[in-house]
C-alpha cells in the first residue's frame, strides 16, 4: 500500500517509478546517482546520506536529512536495482536544518531491503537493512558498537564496518561533543541553542576530506542509538536540580551555567529540550515519551529505552543513564584513607538514589526475565557508561557511585537466573572487559573492605572511542593515577616509555599491559575481580567459559569499534575489536593521507561459550524431572517475602510475586526437557 503524507502531491516525486525499465537499466541508474552523489560531496542536497533504525520483524524508520526545502520521497524495495518498489512515502522538508523520518510497516521478517530517498532537487541516497527474524530460531546475528565522536569527522577507525555486513550499529553515546569547539562552530566551547545542537549533529554525520564514513556506515545497515551525558555537558545528571548536576562552568570556568531555569529537574530546562530534540532530529528514531504519572522526574520526558528481539539468538535492551540519574556523591580525594572510602562506599549503597529511574528499571528487569522465559540466548544490555566494577577514583560518576541500584540489577540477574547477560558500554574511551559482580554492606556498614561480593553470569564489553586524542583511556588512567598519588613520578616515567603493542600475555612491556596491572592494583584492596573473563577470583571461576585468541581484554591505546557475531548452530559468541592508532585533529590538519589510510586492525579477539539452561531445572542437572518438582513444590503458594519463597520458581512471565497455577504451568511445559 502507497501512504502519501498530506502537503505533498503524488506527481512531485522526485524519482519515478523505474518499474517499466529493465532492471539493468535500474541498476546502472543506480550506481551512476550514487556516484554523482559522492562526487558532490559537500555541495550535494544530501549532506548526511540515509540512515534507518527501529529495525523490527515488520517495521522500521527511515531517516535522511535534505537541505532542499520541498517534497521528498522514500521508497523500499526487495531488489537493489528496485525493479519492483513495495512502497513509499512522501514526506515534505520545510526546515533544511530538520532531517525528515518516516515509519513503515508490512514488512517481512528474516528479509533483505532496500530503500532510496530523493529530494525536492532530485538527489538521490540509497540505503540497506534486514529484518530480523522471529523468535523461536536461531539464525545467528552480527552487529558493531561504538562511541564517543570528539573530534570531527571522517572518523577513519570506523572505515571498515560498512563492508562488514552487519545486522545493525549500536552508536552507544556521546554522538557529539556539545561542550567542546569544533570546526562547525568555531570559538564556541559550549553549545546551547537548538541551532547549535543541530550544527553539531550535521558535522559529525557531514563529508570532510573528500570521505564521509558515517554515511556509508548508515547506508549499510541499521543503527540503534542512545544518550550520555556530551550530547549536553560533561556528567550532567538530569533527574536532579538546576544547581545540583555538573554544568558547563565544571568544563570550562569562564562559561556561564546552561541550567537556570526555577524547575524541578534538568531535563526540564529548555537546553535539555533542545539537546534532546537535536538528538531525536538527527537519528532515525522514534519520538517515545515515558508514561509514569506518579514520577515527575520521567513523566513525559524523552523515552529512549528500547527492546528488540533478533530471532532466538538475542535481544538488546537499550538504556538511558543520564536523564533521570541522581547528583553525584562527593568523590573520595585521599584513595589511602580507609575511612573516607568506607564512608564513600556505604553512600553509594544508600536505598533510592536512582541511576535509571524507576520505571526503566523495572522494565529492564522485566524485558530481561522475558527474553529469558522465551528461550533468548544472549541478551545485551546497552548502557552508555560502564557497570563494571573499576574502584574508587571517579567512582561518583560511574554505576558504582549508584551502587544500591546497580546492586538490585545484578542481584535480579542472579536470583532470577537469567544466563548470558553482555554488558555494553563507551564512555571510557577504550576498550576494557570484565566479568560483573555486585556488592552488599557487611553487618558492620563502616568496613568496606569486608563488602560481601557476589559474581553473576554476565560480562562487560566497554569499547571505542570513535575518536578522543585528549582523553584516550590509558594516558587518562596514569593521569588520575599521577594526580591521585597512586603512580610515582617514576612508574610515570616508565609507562611513558613503554610501546602500544598487541598481545595475549600480561607482562607490563606495552603500554596496555601496564594499565591493566594499574587497574588490577585498585581492585585488588576491594576484593573485585581482575580484568578479564579467565583469570579470576575463585568465586566467579566458571561463570563465564572464554577463550581469548588475539589481543587482550584490555586495549586502551587505540580508536575503534566493537564487532559481535553469534554463530547460529552453537550460539557461540566471538567479539573482535578493531583499533587503529589514536590521531589528534593537528595530526590529521598537518598530514591527512596518514590518518586517513589507516586499515581498522584487530586489537583483541575473544570467544565466549553460552550458559545453556533450561526452564524449570532447578538442580542444575540439565533436565527437568521429578527433583526439580520436589524444589517447585516447597515454595507452592508461597509470596515474595515469606520465609520459602524461591524466586526461581516465580517462573511465568510477567511475574507476579507468588509461586502459582501460572508457574506450574511453565514447568509442565519444560517437564523432561533437557540442556544438550
Amino acid at each position: 500500500m502507497y501512504h502519501i503524507s498530506s502537503g505533498c502531491s503524488v506527481v512531485q516525486r522526485s524519482v519515478r517509478y523505474l518499474a517499466h525499465e529493465s532492471p539493468a537499466a535500474i541498476f546502472i541508474l543506480t550506481v551512476a546517482v550514487s556516484v554523482n552523489a559522492i562526487a558532490l560531496g559537500q555541495a550535494s542536497t544530501l549532506p548526511n546520506g540515509v540512515a534507518c533504525s527501529n529495525v523490527r520483524q515488520t517495521s522500521a524508520v527511515l531517516w535522511a536529512h535534505s537541505t532542499a526545502v520541498g517534497c521528498t520521497t522514500f521508497e523500499h524495495s526487495h531488489s537493489a536495482d528496485f525493479s519492483t518498489v513495495g512502497g513509499h512515502e512522501v514526506v515534505a522538508v520545510i526546515d533544511p536544518n530538520k532531517p525528515v523520518k518516516v515509519e513503515i510497516a508490512g514488512l517481512i521478517p528474516a528479509t533483505q531491503y532496500y530503500y532510496r530517498f530523493t529530494d525536492a532537487q532530485n538527489n538521490t541516497a540509497y540505503g540497506e537493512f534486514r529484518t530480523p527474524s522471529t523468535v523461536g530460531m536461531t539464525v545467528g546475528l552480527h552487529f558493531g558498537a561504538s562511541g564517543d565522536w570528539q573530534q570531527p569527522p571522517p572518523f577513519p577507525s570506523l572505515s571498515n564496518v560498512a563492508v562488514s555486513n552487519l545486522d545493525f550499529f549500536i552508536k552507544l553515546g556521546d554522538s557529539i561533543y556539545a561542550d567542546s569547539e569544533s570546526p562547525a562552530l568555531p570559538g564556541i566551547h559550549q553549545a546551547r541553542t537548538l541551532e547549535h545542537f543541530r550544527i553539531k549533529h550535521n558535522e559529525n554525520l557531514s563529508w570532510r576530506f573528500g570521505l564521509n564514513i558515517m554515511a556509508s556506515l548508515h547506508a549499510s545497515t541499521s543503527i540503534l542509538a542512545t544518550i550520555d551525558d556530551h550530547e549536553i555537558v560533561d556528567n550532567f545528571a538530569g533527574g536532579t536540580a538546576p544547581g545540583q548536576s555538573q554544568d558547563a562552568p565544571d568544563v570550562h570556568p569562564l562559561e556561564p551555567p546552561l541550567f537556570t531555569e526555577a524547575v524541578d529537574f534538568v531535563n526540564e530546562t529548555q537546553v535539555y529540550k533542545d539537546a534532546m530534540r537535536a538528538f531525536q532530529e538527527y537519528h532515525p528514531i522514534t519520538n517515545e515519551l515515558w508514561n509514569v504519572p506518579d514520577d515527575p522526574r520521567m513523566h513525559q520526558k524523552p523515552k529512549f529505552y528500547y527492546k528488540a528481539a533478533y530471532a532466538s539468538d538475542a535481544a538488546v535492551l537499550l538504556l538511558d543513564t543520564r536523564s533521570f540519574r541522581d547528583a553525584p556523591l562527593p568523590p573520595v580525594h585521599d584513595p589511602f584513607d580507609s575511612n573516607e572510602v568506607a564512608t564513600f562506599v556505604a553512600s553509594t549503597l544508600t536505598p533510592g538514589r536512582t541511576i535509571l529511574g524507576r520505571a526503566q528499571m523495572e522494565n529492564l528487569k522485566s524485558s530481561l526475565l522475558e527474553v529469558q522465559c522465551t528461550g533468548i540466548t544472549w541478551k545485551f544490555v546497552v548502557v552508555p557508561e560502564p557497570i563494571q566494577n573499576f574502584g574508587i577514583i571517579n567512582a561518583e560518576y560511574r554505576f558504582e557511585g549508584y551502587a544500591a541500584e546497580r546492586t538490585e540489577l545484578l542481584k535480579f540477574i542472579h536470583d532470577s537466573s537469567i544466563n548470558n547477560v553482555v554488558f555494553i558500554a563507551g564512555d571510557f574511551h577504550g576498550t576494557i572487559v570484565n566479568n560483573l559482580a555486585y556488592q552488599e554492606l557487611p553487618a558492620d556498614p563502616c568496613s568496606a573492605y569486608e563488602l560481601t561480593s557476589t559474581p553473576v553470569n554476565a560480562f562487560e564489553v566497554v569499547t571505542g572511542p570513535v575518536a578522543f586524542f585528549d582523553s584516550l583511556l590509558g594516558p587518562s588512567i596514569v593521569k588520575l593515577a599521577s594526580d591521585a598519588g597512586v603512580l610515582s613520578p617514576f612508574l610515570k616515567a616508565f609507562y611513558d616509555s613503554l610501546p602500544v603493542r598487541v598481545d595475549t600475555d600480561s607482562i607490563t612491556n606495552d603500554k596496555d599491559d601496564f594499565i591493566k596491572a594499574l587497574v588490577d592494583a585498585q581492585l585488588e584492596p576491594l576484593a573485585y575481580d581482575p580484568i578479564g573473563l579467565n583469570s579470576n577470583l575463585s568465586a566467579a571461576d566458571g561463570l563465564i567459559d572464554a577463550e581469548l585468541i588475539q589481543g587482550d581484554y584490555l586495549a586502551c591505546h587505540t580508536y575503534g569499534w566493537a564487532e559481535f557475531e553469534i554463530e547460529a548452530d552453537t550460539q557461540d559468541l566471538l567479539i573482535t575489536v578493531y583499533g587503529i592508532h589514536a590521531y589528534s585533529e593537528s595530526d590529521l590538519l598537518s598530514d591527512p593521507n596518514s590518518v586517513l589510510k589507516q586499515d581498522p586492525r584487530i586489537v583483541s579477539q575473544f570467544t565466549v561459550h553460552p550458559k545453556r539452561t533450561q526452564i524449570g531445572d532447578f538442580d542444575a542437572d540439565k533436565d527437568v524431572d521429578l527433583e526439580d518438582y520436589t524444589v517447585f513444590a516447597s515454595s507452592w503458594l508461597v509470596e515474595s517475602g515469606q520465609p520459602s519463597w524461591n524466586p526461581k520458581a516465580d517462573m511465568a512471565y510477567p511475574q507476579d510475586d507468588m509461586i502459582d497455577m501460572l508457574d506450574l504451568s511453565v514447568l509442565a511445559q519444560n517437564w523432561l526437557a533437557c540442556v544438550e
